[in-house]
């Protein structure tokens, strides 16, 4: 008699797979080791006949779907039977599932059993089947798969129906992607940074030139070069080549169309547009900006696996990079099956693009170009100095207001279809300065006596000073021994001062002895007041690369370097030299909190962004991140000493600051870092008492902290304190900016 079943609900056909033990494995025949004695038949007895299938075949089919979930295509191959795989061998099996899954840009796979109906050694299972695709959306399809109970198994009966019910027969799926044009980056009031748009590419045919002259002096308007320089672009070109000289904007070329029309054709190839990249006149914050190229091959497979096709131009650097997921939006696409000659027979499904969305940076573009100026014109015109960087941080909220680094680049390098891309960017790879680097955020060096405000706080926390502890500075300090004998940068020191006054005056000997005592009331606890800075960590801020920096401790010695910590490792720290390492970004969030009360906020270089695809503006919040150690007693005595620093005649940079009439606060650092000169650090706020700016409108409340570091330049009162001046001078528009001393 035949048996006939139908299982329901799922549940029993989980159960069936499983074998009730929780194995989702598909079940293995195992032979009997228990050898059963018959008797013989007797001799009237017709020959037995084959037993029917008593096993469940929902197993095997589960299996089966489970493993095109898993990407597990080999494993599915083995699961049909001996007469399919007769018919399809594994590499085309594992061929047309891979094909048909990259094709339609499948990203998962999900399956859902819905019934099965057996009968004898035939089984038909029924499977939901859903493709969750880049190009198209959800695909979901209900398949009937065929099953056999053959040589003491069940197996799938296949065919490329298995795989889409539309592809029975052999027919194909193809994909024609909808791309929607990449979003724009902004500065905070909407200008571009770096936006979508068109270039025209120029070149010139030498055997066609009719007048060169003329013609070189009509390119020479549009391409900012001499007639010898392009002249120059042409010579190795046979008279019949067409030879690229140039690229240049849209605007431009319905500026100059007039002057360059009589001559295309005439040795002049005719302009041809293309799509690119471009980003605002001056080029400016590239550092924070990014570029974009081709899927770098190594991760061509991470990009399929997220719907991109693997030719796309994305986001390889900075916010770029980093707000891919919404500059690039959503890519749409039509999936259409053809037969196996070619002919169309029907569209399976179609997607409309979603819109890209634009980002907001806190960036002024005005401002991040005249910060950016500021600071290339200081560093070129100081001899022998040729790095530097300058940043400006909202005190109140973490936003970023200018980030400068020098050298800089041009990210048009990284555009390969312009004629002179890779010459240029071999020789920003080549350059030993590294224009690369973020310096504000991947710079990391010795903070030298801007760490005097660290210092000061381990002091007073430790409970072995007050504001008012007094110290004799003589000029040098030996308490580690004549071996080791410090001196003060002020030849026979400062005299009998305060802690407080210290700070004003940066003495060294005075800031030796607290990080020398503390070390003494606990080896730990002046690194882990340094660390309740932020320093020694990241800043959290994103779209960038950033240095965590490092500040040493016991631990890190023994771990890192295999030695003990010493009291002299202690005494470097204190006026930031030994190994401490800080960034300029760092730098700025600390005396952001200092300046706004005592509140580390995350640093932010994204305002928000751009409404699109369906969603609105979303604007970024401010995140606080935590405290600086000082009671509010504690930071009005900082705040103090920081603005005598500017104010006080023995202030150390009052020099450079006399006569500005925002109030500033701030503080020197000259960093070591021997054979060369030192590196030259200031951190100042702004304004650090009420400012009645030019629009009537007065300030009670410091706005700004800018931090400015020239590498191996000197002394930071003689060379970035200027500089910082510069652009606090700019950021409230009080012109014509001081001279700086050396210009």
């Amino acid at each position: 008699m035949i048996r006939k079943q139908l299982i329901f609900p799922i549940l029993l056909l989980l159960l069936a797979a499983c074998g009730g033990s929780g194995d989702t494995n598909a079940p293995l025949i195992q032979d009997a080791s228990e050898v059963v004695t018959l008797p013989p038949p007797p001799t009237s007895t017709p020959l037995p006949t084959a037993v029917p299938a008593t096993e469940d075949a929902s197993g095997i089919g589960l299996a089966f779907f489970k493993a095109w979930e898993a990407g597990d295509y080999l494993g599915m191959y083995s699961l049909l039977t001996p007469q399919s795989q007769a018919l399809v061998g594994s590499q085309d099996f594992v061929a047309r599932y891979q094909d048909t899954m990259q094709a339609a840009t499948v990203q998962e796979v999900q399956s859902q059993p819905l019934g099965i109906l057996q009968e004898g050694d035939t089984a038909e299972m029924a499977m939901q089947v859903l493709w969750k695709t880049a190009a198209a959306g959800d695909i979901v399809r209900e398949i009937n798969v065929p099953m056999r109970y053959v040589d003491g198994r069940w197996g799938i009966e296949w065919d490329e129906g298995l795989i889409l019910p539309e592809l029975a027969g052999g027919n194909q799926l193809v994909v024609e992607r909808h791309i929607p044009a990449r979003a724009n980056i902004y500065d905070v009031n909407g200008k571009a940074l770096a936006y979508q748009g068109t270039v025209i590419s120029l070149g010139v045919i030498p055997g066609k030139i009719e007048d060169e002259e003329g013609m070189l002096n009509a390119l020479s308007l549009v391409l900012d070069k001499t007639p010898e320089e392009i002249k120059e672009i042409y010579a190795p070109a046979k008279p019949d080549w067409y030879w690229p000289i140039g690229e240049i904007s849209e605007e431009s070329m319905k500026e100059h169309l007039a002057d360059l029309e009589p001559y295309i054709g005439k040795g002049l190839g005719t302009p041809q547009p293309r799509p690119a990249r471009l980003y605002s006149e001056s080029k400016s914050a590239p550092h924070v900006i990014g570029y974009v190229g081709p899927i770098p091959a190594e991760q061509v497979e991470e990009y399929k696996a997220q719907g991109y096709a693997g030719d796309e131009i994305v986001g390889l650097a900075g916010l770029e990079q980093w707000g891919e997921d919404y500059l690039n939006g959503e890519q749409g696409g039509l999936l259409s099956i053809i037969s196996p000659t070619g002919e169309f027979i029907e569209i399976l499904q179609e997607q409309e693009p979603k819109q890209a969305r634009s980002i907001y940076t806190t960036l002024d573009l005005e401002f991040q170009a005249g910060v950016e100026q500021i600071l290339a014109n200081a560093i070129e015109t100081l001899p022998e100095v040729d790095k530097g960087s300058a940043v400006v941080m909202d005190v109140n909220t973490g936003k970023i207001l200018a980030m400068a680094s020098y050298p800089t680049y041009d990210p048009t390098i990284f555009d390969a279809q312009r004629p002179d891309a890779a010459v240029r960017l071999g020789e920003v790879l080549s350059n030993p300065n590294n224009p690369l680097l973020n310096r504000v955020t991947q710079g990391a060096y010795p903070a030298g006596s801007l760490f005097k405000v660290i210092t000061f706080a381990a002091g007073l926390n430790s409970g072995l000073y007050t504001p008012d502890s007094r110290y004799n500075s003589t000029g040098f300090w030996n308490r580690l021994g004549d071996s080791f004998i410090k001196t003060d940068w002020l030849e026979g020191g400062h005299g009998n001062i305060t802690l407080k006054h210290a700070l004003v005056v940066s003495c060294n000997s005075c800031f030796y002895d607290v990080a020398y005592e503390v070390n003494n009331f606990d080896t730990n606890f002046f690194p882990a007041t340094a660390k309740e800075f932020g320093l020694g960590q990241p800043t959290g801020i994103f779209g960038v690369n950033e240095s965590a920096g490092l500040i040493p401790d016991p631990n890190w010695k023994i771990e890192t370097q295999g030695e003990g910590w010493v009291p002299g490792d202690a005494v470097n720290m204190g006026i930031g030299q030994g190994f401490v390492q800080v960034t300029p970004l760092q730098v700025a969030t600390i005396f952001s909190a200092i300046a706004n009360g005592g509140t580390r906020y995350r640093p932010t270089l994204v305002d928000r962004i751009g409404a699109g695809a369906g969603a609105p503006e979303e604007p970024l919040p401010r995140q606080v991140i935590g405290d600086i150690p000082y009671t509010p007693e504690q930071l009005a005595v900082v705040q103090d000493s920081l603005y005598k620093v500017t104010h006080d005649p023995s202030g150390t940079a009052e020099f450079i600051f006399e006569g500005l009439e925002v109030p500033v606060s701030g503080k020197t650092g000259t960093a070591e870092a021997p054979p060369n000169l030192p590196h030259a650090w200031f951190a100042a706020y702004a304004p650090s008492a009420p400012y009645t700016k030019s629009n009537g409108q007065t300030v009670t409340e410091p706005e700004i902290a800018v931090v400015v570091m020239v590498e191996n330049s000197g002394d930071g009162s003689a060379v970035a304190a200027p500089v910082t001046r510069q652009i606090i001078e700019l950021y409230y528009g009080i012109t014509p900016l001081t001279p700086l001393p050396w210009e």
